[in-house]
């Protein structure tokens, strides 16, 4: 079963980490929300749980598996990314479990180039990942938020491939290839639960229009776009998604 935190009491919000996270970065979200209950976890090939998933729907029951096992019956999902595609095709496959749903910097399916980013990704994963670290960094921080960085932001990020043991890069490396073949466009129409899509207007991984065309395909949707930040604006806009999660 996959590795898990719960904090906090009130209503279940279940948090669903992006590709190359662990679920030890919510926590300044965690720390926002006292009023939840909040379940937070690794995917297998994350920091805290072993192994690999070879698609998503595995993904998605070992989701199905976790809340079945702490006895929740029905959870407001966030998800971030990766965590983000596993959330919608859970909603999916498994509305009842669904009350609500908010996708975070996400797309509704991988288009071309996406898909060759993926695959370098996966590539250096396995044979340089401080080089995956520094394109992550570039590509997912905003402009502004990179200005306001020493000097050595990137270098350091890079200095932390070190630091992770090799089963997270093997991990790391089987999650971007589920990207290669990513369409979730037609499961989208099947989420029934009230969803609320947030993206970054500067967002390079996965660029604003995928954000928008994800709003428009699940039943009335609410689509939230932030100026100014990228595919990391979970963590430079941290107070306006805390603000957005505690609507609920």
């Amino acid at each position: 079963m996959l590795t898990y935190r719960i904090d906090g009491d009130g209503p279940p919000l279940l948090l669903l980490n992006g590709g190359l996270m662990s679920m030890a970065a919510w926590q300044p979200l965690v720390d926002a929300l006292p009023s939840h209950r909040i379940v937070r976890c690794d995917f297998r090939g994350q920091l805290l749980t072993p192994g690999i998933a070879s698609s998503w729907e595995e993904h998605v029951s070992d989701v199905v598996e976790l809340l079945d096992a702490l006895h929740v019956e029905q959870a407001h999902v966030a998800g971030v990314s990766f965590g983000a595609e596993v959330a919608m095709l859970l909603a999916a496959l498994h509305p009842s479990l669904v009350s609500r749903l908010t996708v975070i910097s996400a797309t509704d399916y991988t288009t071309p180039a996406m898909r060759i980013d993926a695959d370098e990704g996966r590539a250096l994963a396995r044979t340089d990942p401080a080089e995956l670290l520094r394109r992550v960094a570039r590509k997912t921080r905003s402009r502004a938020f990179l200005a306001a960085q020493p000097g050595d932001y990137i270098e350091q990020r890079a200095k932390q491939a070190a630091l992770l043991p090799p089963a997270f890069w093997a991990g790391a490396e089987a999650i971007l290839s589920l990207l290669l073949t990513l369409d979730l466009r037609p499961h989208l129409a099947k989420i029934t639960a009230p969803t609320m899509v947030i993206g970054g207007e500067d967002d390079e991984v996965f660029p604003p229009e995928h954000s928008r065309a994800i709003a428009a395909a699940i039943p009335n949707a609410r689509l939230e776009m932030v100026a100014g930040r990228g595919h990391g604006l979970l963590f430079e806009e941290a107070a306006r998604v805390i603000a957005l999660l505690a609507e609920v």
